[in-house]
């Protein structure tokens, strides 16, 4: 029988069914952090899929992104096909060779970097990405949680634009959260981009839609570098309506929370220690983690584990009580 590997990434249920072909379907995929709500949209007019994106309707969509966002008139706001297509491309955009990454962190900001050749390390503290022409910091964090105050990723901006330097937050995981928690709405003229992720916090992750708060001539760059018509049709006609439904995040919200304290007494009565989460996962902490992640795995019900911390095991926030019951039973006999 093949074996799972232990990639940078959750959520492939192809490579699970292959590993665990005896596992019931259908998979309970809890190894990415969406939101198991999703935004209830109608279907797009059909004219969303049957011609070319017009340039106002992604105006509106950045628009809307903006006021979603509370981004302020010195940034831009651009539209990509996901944050992923904006990782992507930031060491094309940006002339920094030596980056520095906060933490254990998510990888594809490693990777692109050092695809690109530049020397990438990774540090501690805030103090470690002063001297780098390029900082990155994940928040609130994946896998972890951990939130870094927006007033000292605005001080560090501010030390790295002194020297021509760049600090890039990347905020995937920020909508449930308070808004001070967000850099955003006070960023400088230069200096920082942020990104936004909108399929985690609504549901879509296979609409791919994600935005770049940046500064004026970054952003006329990765919107070069997208080229015309980089998001769809349906994606400009879904997020429009979805970002300015503020009713609908607030709801969505307060399921999340209370789901989440659902899984803490599940994960708490199975042996977990809690190392962390936010709204959308949580980050719990076994000795016995690998077994736990095959048992599960046999359960056909799908989580996330790290080469780095095998003692770590990320589990998505269950929706249904279908699905939480299923959850429930397979976490029953301890180890």
């Amino acid at each position: 029988m093949p074996e799972l590997p232990i990639a940078g990434h959750g959520g492939n249920l192809f490579a699970a069914r292959k590993a665990y072909p005896q596992a019931p379907e259908p998979w309970l995929d809890l190894s990415t952090g969406i939101n198991p709500y999703p935004y209830p949209f109608a279907d797009p007019p059909m004219e969303s899929f049957t011609r070319l994106p017009q340039p106002e309707e992604l105006h509106t969509l950045e628009a809307a992104a903006r006021a979603a966002y509370r981004a302020p008139m010195v940034a831009k706001v651009v539209a990509a096909p996901g944050s992923q297509a904006i990782i992507n491309l930031m060491p094309h955009l940006v002339p920094g060779r030596r980056v520095g990454i906060l933490g254990c962190t998510y990888c594809e900001h490693a990777r692109s970097w050092a695809a690109a050749a530049a020397e990438v390390t990774i540090a501690k503290d805030l103090a470690e990405l002063e001297g780098q022409d390029v900082a990155i910091v994940v928040n609130p964090n994946n896998p972890d949680g951990r939130l870094v105050a927006a007033a000292d990723l605005l001080a560090l901006a501010a030390a790295l634009a002194e020297r021509g330097g760049l600090l890039v937050v990347d905020e995937a995981f920020a909508d449930f959260l308070e808004p001070g928690v967000s850099a955003i709405p006070g960023m400088p003229v230069r200096g920082m981009i942020v990104l936004r992720s909108f399929g985690k916090a609504y549901g879509l992750p296979g609409l791919r839609l994600g935005f770049a708060i940046a500064p004026k001539c970054l952003a006329e760059r990765l919107r070069t570098a997208l080229g015309p018509w980089s998001v769809s049709g349906a994606a400009i006609a879904i997020g429009s309506k979805a970002l300015l439904d503020g009713a609908w995040l607030a709801l969505a919200r307060t399921q999340l929370m209370a789901q989440g304290l659902a899984l803490d007494k599940m994960l708490a009565a199975a042996g977990f220690e809690p190392a962390g989460g936010s709204v959308l996962f949580r980050l719990a902490q076994h000795k016995d983690a690998q077994v736990w992640f095959e048992r599960l795995a046999k359960s056909g019900i799908l989580v996330r584990r790290f080469a780095a911390r095998p003692d770590w095991l990320r589990f998505g926030i269950v929706g249904t009580d279908a699905d939480r019951a299923r959850l429930c039973a397979a976490l029953v006999d301890k180890i």
